[in-house]
């Protein structure tokens, strides 16, 4: 059943009930008033009735009479007793009303199979009673007369208060249906935020929710052309070589020339085999990025991360012939305590490692240095120029002047993970000016 029939079915159960319960409640003030007003009149009566009486009455019954009107006569009745019983007045024929000699105030009675309402007066000094009775159909008759009238109009317009309502919730799903229209005209590359101006209230964490979701879709999507764009420009040209070396490989006529394409060959496949296994990385670390929740993830073991780190580096220290030292706080405090992913900052630790010892001259060392606020790694060689240090962090971008194979990915990898995790990355020289140093601390 579709939002807007619902609604309508909603409108037209609940209306009518509430219309109902509105009239039921209307009726019975009307008859709480009505009684008042004819209560009143009928006290009124019998006071006006026994201040006439001084003087007024002969032996004989009198009954009242004249044109006042049938239903009056009917439905109304007074009568007037002495200290003895006997009745003084009567204005009706017929039914009389009941003497009772220790009645006093309204007394609900049934007379000639008919309900009576009848108020009983004893005068101050006990020679009379006076009694006035109304007939309770007719006040019944007034209440249904005022019903009726209020109940005609509601039913007359009816129709239109059903009209109203279907117009008003039409209109009141207008931006809904227009949001459903614009997602249907909308190609599968169509991300654009939904208009949020105007929008009522209701949609409003449905189209923030919404809009959110279009943007994640639309980071996803670029992050996914990126890698796909990188992949294809960055594999085209070692595939190439890879084949080159592989043709003058089989084509080698003698030993130390077989010997020299296969150290070659072995250098490409190395080359890449670490692209593609830089490139892997980053787009898991891209694709994690919307995921990672620190408020999910336990403290940092940096003893463990670093023990993987080195240990993973520890090829190619040696075949560097370079040093790796390990500095802790001295003072036995906590290093650089943060809430994390230990692998990804394994893969962070290992990519800054792997940067100063390949940057690195041959045996040289490496330092990578703990504190309580900071991680650094330094390494020893000739401090990188103001332009090289403002390229750092751009995709495939290496120094110039290097012999060890790389991708250029390592810093973009590096930069991604510590903003993961609230860190900000620096580059700089040593505090000796001499070599690089890679810093770590926490975002401002």
């Amino acid at each position: 059943m579709s939002l807007r029939r619902r609604l309508l079915l909603y409108l037209l159960i609940c209306a009518p009930l509430v219309w109902g319960v509105a009239l039921w409640v209307s009726a019975n003030r009307a008859r709480l008033e009505v009684n008042e007003l004819f209560d009143t009149e009928m006290i009124r009566l019998t006071r006006q009735v026994q201040a006439t009486l001084r003087g007024n009455l002969g032996d004989e019954p009198a009954s009242g009479g004249g044109n006042a009107g049938e239903s009056d006569l009917r439905a109304l009745a007074i009568a007037v007793w002495d200290a003895q019983g006997r009745l003084l007045l009567s204005d009706r024929e017929g039914v009389e009303l009941p003497l009772r000699r220790d009645a006093s105030g309204f007394v609900d009675l049934e007379l000639a199979g008919e309900p009576w309402r009848v108020y009983y007066l004893q005068s101050s000094a006990g020679e009379w009673l006076v009694a006035a009775g109304q007939k309770v159909e007719e006040r019944d008759e007034l209440v249904l007369g005022l019903t009726v009238s209020q109940l005609a109009p509601w039913l007359l317009v009816l129709p239109l208060l059903l009209l109203a309502m279907a117009w008003a919730v039409r209109r009141s799903l207008q931006p809904l249906e227009a949001m459903s229209s614009e997602l249907k005209r909308r190609g599968p590359e169509e991300l654009q935020p939904l208009s949020e101006q105007n929008a009522p209230q209701e949609l409003q964490p449905l189209l923030t929710a919404m809009n959110g979701m279009f943007q994640r879709i639309d980071t996803m999507l670029q992050r996914e052309r990126r890698f796909t764009a990188d992949a294809a420009h960055e594999l085209r040209t070692p595939l190439a070589v890879l084949r080159a070396q592989w043709d003058v490989l089989r084509r080698a006529s003698n030993p130390a020339e077989r010997e020299q394409a296969e150290i070659r060959l072995g250098t490409g496949l190395d080359r890449m085999d670490r692209l593609v296994t830089q490139m892997l990385a980053l787009a898991r670390v891209e694709a994690s990025g919307a995921q990672l929740d620190l408020r999910d993830t336990a403290s940092i073991d940096w003893r463990r991360v670093t023990e993987q780190a080195i240990s993973d580096m520890l090829p190619l220290a040696e075949r560097r012939d370079a040093e790796l030292v390990c500095e802790w706080p001295a003072d036995g405090t906590a290093p650089l305590p943060i809430s994390g992913d230990p692998e990804l900052l394994t893969v962070l630790l290992r990519n800054l490692l792997d940067n100063a010892l390949r940057y690195a001259p041959a045996h040289a060392t490496v330092w990578l240095v703990f504190t309580a606020s900071e991680l650094r790694v330094e390494n020893q060689g000739e401090a990188l120029t103001v332009e090289q240090l403002a390229r750092l962090g751009e995709r495939f971008y290496r120094p110039e002047g290097n012999q060890e194979t790389g991708s250029g990915l390592g810093v973009s990898i590096v930069q991604r993970i510590a903003a993961l995790h609230g860190l900000r990355l620096v580059y700089g020289p040593r505090s000796d000016g001499q070599g690089t140093m890679a810093r770590l601390s926490r975002a401002a």
